[in-house]
């Protein structure tokens, strides 16, 4: 038998999904954790939390979502072979709901990252966890990708999300989502309030980004415009009596960010970065993200029937 890009060859796709799952379990970790909270008098109390995630290098870091980590005094890694440690978080990144912690220990089995640029809707996909913390090991449901670059507004805006009909669980949160080939593909979350018979997954390409700086400095680094936006389509040009009829509309910016020191306000629409026109804020965010923080750039702006050019160190 040999891999292919779908899965086993000369397998059944029940065959398949077995040989992913038995492939990556020994690198699906329980994530316990204590964070002291205060209740309604004030008065503080631990209180656990669970989740998963999975060992991605020999050295023992591991990856989990920054919800499952945040305020934590403790951290408990067990693992599927029996063995438990403590870990240490090293740093996180809430924007993408990203944790890196790491434990001492060695023999470690490593989960293999697949390329989530390659998925494709409708495409077979396994989520592995531990939902409810419930004892005997993960568990693994099945499902497709149902769509891509899916944009959730929750306590803050989660961008490019993988969503799957496989069921993400509490407890599931932070372990891998994988192809039939058995590669981590995305980092499950179940963060979403209000998510019924669907799932959403961080693209496993989005945390390649971040993982360098998270190890090598414990926090993430990067650039940062500071505004938010609405894509400016016919009807909305119509409607606020814009002489532009692409570009991103400026609807709020943020305070004490680079945006707010520029003078750009709400209202001001954003045409280009640089010499590179953006027509959503897609292309907004992704020009300002191959800047790096402390770079000055150069904004077209139009203001009302002005057009000019705005300079922001972001």
């Amino acid at each position: 038998m040999a891999w292919s890009h779908d899965g086993w060859t000369g397998m059944s796709r029940d065959e398949q999904v077995i040989a992913a799952i038995e492939k990556v379990e020994p690198s699906v970790v329980n994530i316990s954790t204590i964070r002291f909270e205060r209740d309604a008098f004030l008065h503080v109390h631990p209180a656990r939390g669970l989740g998963s995630g999975f060992i991605f290098d020999k050295l023992g870091h591991i990856l989990t979502n920054h919800h499952i980590t945040a305020g934590s005094r403790e951290i408990e890694v067990a693992l599927t072979d029996g063995r438990a440690f403590e870990g240490r978080l090293v740093g996180s990144d809430p924007a993408n709901d990203l944790a890196v912690a790491k434990i001492d220990a060695t023999d470690l089995p490593v989960a293999e990252m697949g390329d989530s640029n390659e998925l494709k809707v409708g495409q077979t996909v396994i989520a592995i966890g531990n939902p409810f913390g419930l004892v005997g090991g993960p568990s693994v449901t099945v499902g497709v990708v149902s769509a891509l670059n899916r944009h959730i507004l929750a306590e803050r805006v989660y961008e490019k999300l993988i969503q799957t009909d496989a069921s993400i669980n509490p407890g599931n949160s932070g372990g891998p989502l994988l192809d039939l080939t058995g590669k981590v593909v995305g980092i499950n979350t179940a963060n979403i309030p209000g998510a019924q018979s669907i799932g959403f997954a961080i693209p496993i390409n989005t945390a390649k980004t971040v993982l360098e700086d998270i190890v090598k400095h414990g926090r993430v680094t990067r650039p940062w415009l500071g505004i938010i936006g609405i894509d400016i389509s016919r009807e909305l040009a119509r409607r606020f009596n814009l002489t532009v009829d692409t570009g991103v509309m400026v609807m709020r910016v943020i305070p004490e960010s680079p945006a707010e020191r520029a003078d750009l306000q709400s209202g001001d629409v954003v045409a280009a970065v640089g010499d590179a026109h953006v027509a959503s804020m897609e292309d907004l965010q992704r020009e300002i993200r191959t800047r790096t923080a402390g770079d000055a750039v150069s904004l077209v702006v139009v203001r009302g029937s002005d057009e000019g050019r705005v300079r922001v160190t972001i």
